[in-house]
């Protein structure tokens, strides 16, 4: 397992993911605001990386960092730095954790990307988090989620251009705003891989049937190069499931742009029955909407 800055959130601090869910706690003093997006530009972003000598992570945030980020200087940093500068409101974090959720009856562990400023907080759960997105459920192979790091990256800083400039996200359903964008997927070729797939939609010619625009069945390799290229007419699709290693549990199905970063789709389902842990007939049905 992954040795990280936490091992466990108790409660979820802001997740522009999973909030729509309903099933978290927020604590007060994590929330942030207008002034804390406006703040985060005049900090120094540390990325922390992980102490596991067998993980890729550390290369592959290292090198998505140094191709992507923007928005403010950076520099890369170990947890036990973490641990002594975490309440210096100079700092901003890009740091992993371990989530789980208050009244999840599954008791899901989710290995997250969180974004959070340096103050008061003494404990993680309780730093202002300005964006935090998920890379899986925990003890999934990292390499599921690793080539997808450059454009987790870009969308963060997306996402916090975004809020600074439209302040009333942070309170509005932020998932709502992004899946305006799904009738945008038309015009772009969706990657996808045919571990992602359902049983049933396998194929190019069985996922024809129900959803008439561009797909593509891609390696990772494929979806990592058109992320490196900034191919804007390319999407992929994003899922966070438990990888057939637990029956109750929750799939998320996120496609995100490979040039632009921005959310096209969002929604999850329960893994039960035909409902597996892959991109439904449902998904591509509700594409067409």
């Amino acid at each position: 397992m992954k040795l990280i800055a936490k091992k466990s959130i108790k409660n979820l601090v802001l997740s522009i993911f999973l909030i729509a869910l309903g099933f978290h706690a927020f604590p007060q003093g994590s929330l942030p605001t207008k002034s804390d997006y406006q703040k985060f530009y005049k900090t120094k972003t540390l990325i922390v990386l992980e102490n596991s000598p067998f993980s890729e992570y550390n290369d592959k945030i290292k090198e998505a960092i140094k191709q992507n980020w923007v928005l403010n200087g950076y520099d890369f940093i170990s947890n036990e730095e973490f641990d002594q500068k975490k309440m210096n409101p100079n700092y901003s974090f890009l740091v992993t954790s371990i989530v789980t959720f208050n009244k999840d009856k599954t008791k899901a562990q989710y290995n997250f990307l969180s974004l959070l400023l340096g103050g008061k907080a003494t404990d993680i759960t309780n730093m202002k988090d300005l964006c935090s997105v998920p890379l899986s459920y925990l003890n999934m192979n990292e390499e599921n989620y690793l080539y997808k790091l450059g454009a987790l990256i870009r969308f963060i800083q997306n996402h916090i251009s975004l809020v600074t400039k439209n302040p009333s996200i942070i309170s509005d359903n932020v998932l709502k705003y992004y899946n305006k964008n799904t009738v945008q997927i038309k015009n772009k070729t969706l990657y996808i891989t045919q571990e992602d797939l359902p049983p049933n939609t396998k194929s190019i010619s069985k996922i024809k049937k129900l959803y008439p625009g561009r797909v593509k069945i891609v390696t990772t390799q494929e979806i990592e190069k058109a992320i490196n290229n900034k191919n804007k007419d390319v999407v992929f699709l994003h899922k966070v499931g438990p990888e057939q290693k637990v029956h109750k549990a929750r799939c998320f199905k996120i496609i995100i742009g490979a040039d632009d970063a921005k959310i096209y789709y969002f929604d999850y389902h329960m893994i039960k029955n035909k409902e597996t842990d892959s991109f439904l007939v449902r998904d591509f049905k509700r594409l067409l909407n």
